[in-house]
């Protein structure tokens, strides 16, 4: 059976309302679901609500986003099983929707100079219809929906938003890792660090890894790459880290069809993050 321990919805960067991907994930087969938007509780209050939706198990997540400042990468660091009312957690979710709020409205007053159809108020429309957070995917999808792009993450998005030259790019302030851990710390989670690959992170794993900075590392993942996954079980073995897969499901705002399900975990791994999860809060 299984399960997809990293999708993203509405609430955050993803295409499709929460309450499709438990159908999605059921007609995939899979046992255990975590709807994991960036930097929101509100995926965390969805599960604790509906622990079952559709025959699958939803597991409270959030990822959250951080930056380590020695390399100059961000990273993303998976956040399992919360306490809903923690206020560190609270407090970090609110910062960081108010931080991206602020640089995307930037881009969205530039983006009106360059397309005159498109307005802000589109895309604040659009961001309330899910978490009431602007992301550079909400500006994209708007301007695709209007014709004015030739997709979410196509050649105009790195014409626009590229990481070297990006036209309107401007980036939010993130919190640095140590901040960020001691957030899920504070909030009794389980700490996984996600998709090690994309940013170049592996030095950072074996640090945070040997320090016991983590609780688990993300393996299967579309973007890791099979000599890092090979690293991260070694990893994982070492020092006793729980291990997850997902599929970083984002729906149509994907540069490339990755259907739910995809990078899958096994019940056993899910287990053990259960297991890891009831031991903080005992």
């Amino acid at each position: 059976m299984a399960g997809d321990l990293h999708t993203h919805t509405t609430w955050s960067d993803g295409a499709l309302p929460a309450p499709v991907l438990p159908k999605l994930a059921a007609r995939a087969g899979l046992a255990w679901l975590a709807i994991s938007d960036h930097d929101t509780m509100l995926p965390v209050e969805y599960a604790y609500a509906h622990p079952t939706a559709e025959g699958v198990n939803l597991i409270p997540a959030t990822e959250l986003t951080a930056y380590d400042f020695e390399r100059g990468r961000q990273v993303h660091i998976l956040c399992y099983w919360p306490d809903q009312d923690c206020p560190e957690l609270a407090a970090h979710c609110r910062t960081m929707a108010a931080r991206r709020n602020a640089v995307c409205t930037q881009s969205a007053k530039e983006l009106e100079e360059i397309y005159p159809q498109f307005k802000l108020e589109d895309a604040r429309r659009m961001a309330d219809e899910g978490g009431g957070v602007i992301f550079k995917s909400t500006l994209m999808r708007v301007l695709f929906e209007y014709g004015l792009a030739d997709g979410i993450y196509q050649q105009d998005y790195k014409t626009l938003f590229g990481a070297k030259g990006g036209k309107v790019l401007h980036n939010p302030e993130y919190e640095p890792v140590d901040k960020v851990l001691a957030v899920i710390k504070a909030a009794r989670g389980v700490a996984v660090f996600a998709h090690p690959s994309v940013y170049n992170s592996m030095e950072l794993v074996r640090e945070l890894a040997a320090a016991g900075r983590i609780d688990g590392v993300e393996i299967e993942h579309p973007r890791n790459t099979p000599e890092d996954k090979e690293e991260l079980r070694r990893l994982a073995k070492e020092y006793g880290l729980v291990t997850t897969g997902g599929t970083d499901f984002h729906g149509l705002h994907a540069g490339k069809a990755r259907p739910l399900g995809l990078c899958r975990c096994t019940d056993e791994e899910v287990l053990r993050l259960n297991e890891l999860a009831k031991a903080k809060k005992a």
